[in-house]
């Protein structure tokens, strides 16, 4: 199916291109989340006309993204878990718990916005992590797990 898109898709592409994807994507997924419209004449013209005004809200959110990202930028987040005797977690910490943390520190972020390369954390200690609030905005802040007594 060739769709419109309406705003900027990680590995798919930037606001206007008309790209090439799979029905179900489509369908399922960027049409109803208002990334995307089918590329139907009328849509393409349709985009046309508002195609300033979405460049200008595209660049307001790329703004407070990195106003956001400069907030976040080397904030350390404390979690406390139980553990064992040789630092591996009863459990894990995920970034659900991270939110949490931020949450608590005055950051609202949404936990899909967490990048865990490694996955969940299982031991204690530090480890640094990515916040992505934008798909071009990327903020670095450090999780340190520590033992509950």
């Amino acid at each position: 199916m060739q769709i419109i898109l309406m705003e900027k898709v990680v590995n798919l592409g930037n606001l206007g291109d008309l790209v090439r994807v799979k029905d179900g994507y489509a369908r399922n997924f960027l049409i109803p989340s208002g990334r995307a419209k089918r590329a139907t004449p009328a849509a393409m013209k349709e985009f046309e006309t508002k195609r300033a005004e979405l460049e200008r809200v595209a660049a307001e959110k790329f703004t407070a993204a990195q106003e956001f990202a400069a907030k976040l930028e080397g904030v350390t987040v404390t979690v406390a878990r139980k553990a064992g005797v040789d630092g591996r977690l009863f459990g894990s910490v995920t970034n659900y718990d991270i939110a949490d943390g931020l949450k608590a520190l005055g950051h609202i972020v949404e936990k899909s916005d967490i990048r865990m390369p490694n996955g969940p954390l299982k031991m204690v200690g530090e480890s640094v992590l990515e916040i992505v609030p934008h798909t071009d905005v990327t903020a670095t802040i450090k999780v340190v797990v520590v033992s509950e007594q």
